[in-house]
């Protein structure tokens, strides 16, 4: 059974929702209902706990302000979200209807009806025109131009603009690197040694770009207004479960659960389980190892095409399974990050992240290393390096893109000769409770973890090791040009709209690039160090070279931090607006007090 919530709930001038605030898919024909989200319940849900809910959402809210022009669609829906989410338990023990479902003063009623199954899930709905347009200016028409950063904005909030920004600029930034790897590749494809050249370029671009990509995220949080915005205080998660007790911080009865227990558990199963899986990925790697020497010794015996592309074959089968374990290993990381039941929903996403960047970092490059460092072999390390990253690229392609959108047009196949059947002639448009049932069905978009997780990585195969093989910079161009237009297409057509996370930055995400760049930075320069032009002036004393190359590592580690420090996170002419906007704030304050001293 699905009901809609009309935009009053956040912006109407009464700030309270009106008669019908919530109003059954079929009754919805008024052409003054604008629903902007959707509430869907299991199908047996019971009338009392519906009807129960319905009261609390209709209690008298605070008196807000008319929010039509001022507050974007994204800003509407959080709004609602917010409201729906601070919905608590007064003086009920449990939900009407269903008596295994406790409730306590406090307690937030929409998180337990969750965590309970009772109300399935809760989404903002799509607005056809809204999407038309952006729809059109963004990737309908392939055009050699920026995207329209702020209409994604005002549609989907500032944390989907900020990615789509950093997608953006990664791939602007990585032009002046393929334009060099281009004629590199063409005139020494044959010499790997020659490689010193664009090591040392790749040491410094990969210094330069993170430092500035953080001045054009502060103008966009600027631009946007959430560059000051305080960080808002978190609520337990939905999933987080305890004994009962005080909290002095809420000064309510909440759910606890003692610290030591839950290092025990990171310690003691979380910690061993991700080692073991480093373990499992390297003893993968030794056996794609002993695949390629298997290869190389059928073709040296009878070198022609076909053992020549036998080759390849190893490399292929080896970047498929570092996919799929990749795959595997994220629902292991996600169910043992909730077992160890975080409270803090930013407690959760940094224990995953932390899990899932040190097994993807390890399972994508540890082989690469080894080839790199213990084998030496600069000819397999570019050979792989292509393999991998084609491959991956493909594979991603695939899963994020074209299977997506087959499975979802099998689903509006399905759904729409159902509504052709009860349609009359002529109507033309998809009616509101149909469109609701249709996106009730689409698939939900999990956030923008997983866009991230794979700029990390394509990141990490350019700044590590694109010095061998200067056309990885061309491939992820290519990659990140056709990732704008798919991601695009399925946050308007195969995922269901979600609600707007508001952000100033990239989040944790900006420290785990620079802690890639800082690793490039030394990967960079043993690399400088072990080529032969580089080996030429040390020919006796190896011991020496070594010391060169760390004093140079170790110089440009330093002047990364320094570069830190001269390079301010927020320009200068935003840094001077900001100064105006607080001495108005406190000039203004000032007339207030003595406006009121006078009255007195």
């Amino acid at each position: 059974m699905l009901f809609e919530i009309t935009s009053l709930i956040a912006v109407s001038a009464a700030g309270a929702p009106a008669d019908g605030t919530m109003q059954q898919s079929g009754d919805s024909g008024s052409p003054s209902f604008n629903p902007l989200a959707v509430l869907e319940f299991m199908s047996d849900t019971k009338e009392e706990a519906i009807a129960w809910l319905l009261s609390r959402i209709r209690a008298p809210q605070e008196a807000g302000g008319d929010g039509d022009g001022f507050l974007s669609m994204a800003e509407c829906q959080y709004i609602i979200k917010h409201e729906l989410e601070t919905l608590r338990a007064k003086d009920e023990t449990h939900v009407p209807g269903y008596s295994h479902a406790k409730l306590y003063p406090g307690k937030s009623i929409i998180r337990r009806l969750l965590s309970k199954g009772i109300l399935i899930q809760m989404f903002p709905l799509h607005h056809k025109e809204e999407l038309k347009r952006l729809s059109f200016s963004w990737y309908k028409k392939i055009k050699l131009s920026l995207q329209p950063l702020d209409k994604i904005r005002h549609y989907y909030g500032e944390g989907q603009a900020l990615y789509f920004g950093f997608l953006e600029y990664f791939t602007f930034a990585l032009v002046p690197m393929a334009l060099l790897g281009v004629p590199y590749y063409m005139f020494d494809w044959e010499d790997y040694d020659k490689y010193v050249a664009f090591a040392v370029f790749n040491v410094v671009w990969c210094t330069i770009i993170l430092e500035l990509w953080k001045r054009s995220s502060a103008t966009l949080a600027y631009h946007w207004g959430t560059l000051c915005r305080k960080k808002a205080f978190e609520e337990p998660r939905p999933g987080f479960h305890g004994v009962l007790g005080y909290n002095p911080v809420t000064d309510r009865e909440e759910p606890l659960y003692p610290n030591a227990k839950r290092q025990l558990r990171i310690y003691l199963v979380s910690l061993p389980f991700v080692l073991l899986c480093l373990y499992l990925s390297l003893y993968v790697m030794m056996i794609y190892f002993q695949m390629e020497g298997w290869a190389l010794s059928v073709h040296d015996q009878d070198p022609s095409f076909w053992t020549g592309v036998l080759l390849y074959i190893p490399s292929i089968i080896y970047a498929v399974v570092i996919e799929a374990m990749n795959l595997v290993y994220r629902y292991a990381a996600e169910f043992l990050t909730e077992w160890e039941n975080h409270r803090l929903e930013s407690s959760y996403q940094n224990h995953l992240v932390l899990k899932v960047l040190v097994f993807n970092f390890f399972n994508c490059f540890a082989s690469l290393f080894y080839i790199a460092f213990v084998m030496q072999d600069m000819v397999l390390l570019s050979q792989s390096l292509a393999t991998l990253l084609i491959t991956s690229q493909i594979l991603n392609q695939f899963m994020e893109a074209f299977l997506p959108y087959w499975l979802q047009r099998r689903r509006n196949k399905k759904m729409i000769r159902k509504v052709q059947k009860r349609r009359t002639p002529g109507d033309k448009e998809l009616p509101l409770a149909e469109q609701v049932r249709l996106e009730a069905d689409m698939s939900t978009y999990l956030g923008t973890f997983d866009d991230y997780l794979e700029l990390f990585l394509l990141f990490g195969y350019v700044s590590l090791f694109s010095c061998v093989y200067p056309l990885a910079a061309v491939l992820v161009v290519l990659n990140n040009v056709t990732e704008v237009y798919s991601d695009a297409f399925k946050m308007c057509h195969v995922f269901k709209r979600p609600f707007a996370d508001p952000a100033a930055n990239i989040g944790v995400w900006q420290l785990a690039f620079e802690t890639m760049s800082v690793i490039a930075v030394v990967t960079n320069c043993a690399l400088i160090g072990m080529s032969p032009q580089v080996k030429a002036y040390f020919p006796e004393s190896e011991t020496q070279l070594i010391l060169w190359t760390v004093a140079i590592e170790h110089g440009l580690l330093a002047f990364k931090f320094i570069l830190t420090f001269l390079i301010p996170d927020v320009p200068k002419h935003i840094q001077i607006k900001l100064a105006r906007l607080e001495f108005e704030s406190l000039e203004a304050l000032k007339k207030k007090v003595n406006r009121l001293v006078w009255i007195l």
